[in-house]
């Protein structure tokens, strides 16, 4: 599985949406991505890529584009 189906797959496990769905999703667009939800993400893809993000990157994680950004980051060096 390559680096962008385990994060896509993290986003529809996490919120229950489908692949089409990704594409521009912003925190709090669908009832799923509320904070509860948005832990929830964090911690299926932190268990998807064997990382832990600090804590400023968990609040700056806004978006489906976004998240790439942060990931990709040398901290983490998941290229997406």
């Amino acid at each position: 599985m390559t680096n962008l189906e385990k994060y896509n797959q993290a986003f529809i496990d996490s919120f229950e949406i489908t692949e089409d769905q990704l594409a521009g999703l912003k925190y709090q667009d669908i009832p799923a991505w509320d904070s509860a939800g948005h832990m929830g993400l964090i911690s299926a893809l932190e268990d998807a890529f064997d990382i832990m993000m600090d804590t400023d990157d968990i609040i700056d994680f806004s978006s489906y584009e976004k998240g790439k950004e942060i990931l990709a980051k040398d901290d983490y060096g998941v290229a997406i």
